[in-house]
């Protein structure tokens, strides 16, 4: 089972575009992505200095455009994306959202426009900042970042956390860190994923409100909790709230393994997030597509872990996946019809519109059923687990009829 991710803001490095360019179709792509958005993205990402790609502004969508045309570079011949499963870190979201097919590259494209540009008003409000927390007890970590009013803004894994707040919060947790911990402060703006971004909340809210976002075609999972993402509506409303709260690429990976990932490929610029899948996912094959020397690589990686069907290196499959997630319909306690570990054993077929159990939440049950004919493949849960909003369930495969 196949991964492809999009890194965030920190991951670019100055004239990491320029060997894509030569490629066929990228620069008309960026050149496109740079009238979106009234910037030369084309420029930043070849000759541009670091301070310059370093603003948010900037950074934002340098980073979803390249991360768009480096995977147009891997797509099947009628667009589709070879992959099981996408999830973006932070602002690669929007990439993660334009893979799935729940929204279109221009619409990513303005929709990061905004939110880089209300993020970087945000940061400039007061002095905020960042610090990368590396090693030390987890929950030592973040009882740590707590007592100081700061925020675990993003939680990695991999022993990997980056606390957020105020300059003088952040000082004066480093003057007193962790045991066993080694304190890094992040060249950034600002204190993302914070409370501190609020501003840059209402305006993304406002941004969604006349996009039309269709439900993921391919598992998406979200930095809010690592869950797979049920529909485009609700994919839209996570991403704007994400902007002021943490990152959970912990959970992300979580659910990576639970789903079965036997490989990631990460899209340029990229390397952090491959870096953390090798220390928190054993066993998982990673690549970090660079440069274009990668592709290739990177393809035969396609050949040998996609689900589904892969011919003469291009996924021929103008149709769903053969395989799906069936998620939680709301957030409460999971509950077999008579009480078993499941509703219906490994390998069981299942009729279509079928009740696999339902979630029991404060204001009822909602059920969980199966909307095609199809043959369970692997329970995620276990009457009276609780559950999130969007979390994977069960694994099915689709049957004749789907």
């Amino acid at each position: 089972m196949l991964i492809i991710t999009a890194p965030g803001q920190g991951a670019q490095a100055p004239g990491f575009l320029a060997p894509w360019l030569e490629l066929p179709g990228v620069a008309e792509r960026l050149g496109a992505a740079s009238e979106l958005i009234g910037r030369d993205l084309i420029r930043l990402g070849s000759t541009g200095s670091a301070e310059e790609i370093t603003d948010t502004a900037v950074a934002q969508p340098l980073l979803v455009a390249a991360a768009i045309a480096a995977a147009a570079t891997l797509a099947g011949p009628r667009g589709e994306v070879p992959a099981d499963v996408v999830a973006g870190h932070s602002v690669g979201e929007l990439t993660a959202g334009v893979l799935a097919g729940v929204i279109g590259a221009d619409d990513a494209m303005r929709l990061v426009r905004v939110r880089g540009e209300a993020m970087a008003a945000a940061a400039a409000a007061e002095p905020t900042g960042m610090t990368a927390v590396l090693g030390g007890d987890e929950e030592t970590v973040l009882a740590a970042i707590a007592s100081y009013g700061l925020t675990p803004a993003n939680v990695n894994g991999a022993g990997q956390i980056v606390a957020a707040g105020t300059m003088a919060e952040l000082e004066a947790f480093a003057a007193d860190p962790p045991p066993g911990a080694r304190l890094r402060p992040l060249a950034v703006a600002g204190a993302f994923h914070t409370r501190h971004m609020a501003p840059a909340v209402a305006a993304l809210r406002d941004a969604t409100a006349g996009v039309a976002a269709k439900d993921p075609a391919i598992t998406l999972l979200s930095n809010a909790d690592g869950a797979a993402v049920g529909t485009g509506q609700e994919w839209l409303g996570r991403i704007v709230a994400q902007v002021a709260a943490p990152v959970r690429w912990d959970l992300c990976m979580r659910t990576m393994a639970d789903l079965g990932v036997t490989a990631m490929i990460e899209l340029p610029p990229a390397g952090t997030l491959t870096g953390l899948a090798r220390r928190a996912l054993p066993g998982v094959t990673v690549i970090a597509v660079k440069t274009p020397d990668q592709l290739d690589a990177a393809r035969a990686m396609i050949e040998e872990h996609l689900s589904e069907p892969v011919l003469n290196g291009q996924r021929f499959a103008g149709h769903q996946p053969e395989w799906r997630l069936i998620v939680a319909p709301t957030s409460g306690t999971f509950r077999s019809p008579d009480g078993r570990s499941d509703a219906a054993a490994t390998g069981a077929m299942v009729a279509l519109s079928t009740d696999l159990g339902t979630v029991v939440a404060r204001g009822g049950e909602r059920p969980v059923t199966v909307p095609w004919p199809a043959e369970i493949i692997e329970w995620l849960v276990e009457d009276g687990d609780p559950v999130s909003e969007g979390q994977p369930l069960v694994r099915i495969e689709l049957r004749d009829g789907a």
